[in-house]
Order: structure tokens, then sequence, then C-alpha cells
């Protein structure tokens, strides 16, 4: 699997990403995840296509020591689909921009 990983994370950096998370996004039912929707306009054409499909999503992982993204548009609807596939250079840059933008609005330098 390819991911996004910032480790290194101190205890209370867990505790502010961790109330972060849970604030803003949705809550996946394995704990430690949450789903982060991507925006319409990063979408590609098929996944734009499939509106069954809405949201495409990136997963995140919060653990003790490490904050981690999959690099895989998913589907909350179903496990396969033609417009589940890896990241796109620009749905890439938006997803890191996007962690490095909660790590710098809560001040976790590492």
């Amino acid at each position: 699997m390819k991911q996004y990983v910032i480790d290194g994370l101190r205890p209370q950096d867990f505790i502010k990403l961790k109330d972060y998370l849970d604030e803003h996004f949705e809550v996946a039912p394995l704990g430690g995840i949450y789903w982060v929707e991507l925006p319409d306009d990063i979408l590609t054409p098929m996944q734009k296509e499939h509106k069954d499909c809405h949201p495409h999503v990136f997963a995140l992982m919060l653990e003790n020591d490490y904050l981690s993204a999959e690099l895989l548009v998913r589907i909350k609807t179903s496990i396969k689909c033609d417009c589940m596939a890896y990241a796109n250079s620009e749905q890439r840059e938006w997803l890191v921009k996007e962690m490095d933008l909660i790590l710098e609005n809560h001040d976790i330098q590492l």
C-alpha cells in the first residue's frame, strides 16, 4: 500500500490530532481510521461520473506516534469499483497540503 506517513508524534501531538480529527472528519467503523473527503474539483473524470460512489475518500490512520494516509482513493459504498484508484498527482498534492496544514495549525513541528 502506498502511504504518506508523518511519524515521531509526541503524546501531546497525538491528543491535538485526535481531538481535531474527531471533530472534523468522519470516523470509520475501524478505530483510529478517519475518512477525508476529496473535493469534487480534483476527482478524475471517472470518479466524477460515478455519482453512486460519492463521496470519494482518503483513509487517515492515527496511532500514538504517527499519522498515515493511504494514497488510495476509496469509496465507502462498496469494496470495489473501477473509480477506486491510487491518487493522481493533483490528489496526492492536495492530501499532503491538507495534512501539513493540520500540523501547522496545531503547532506540531517534527
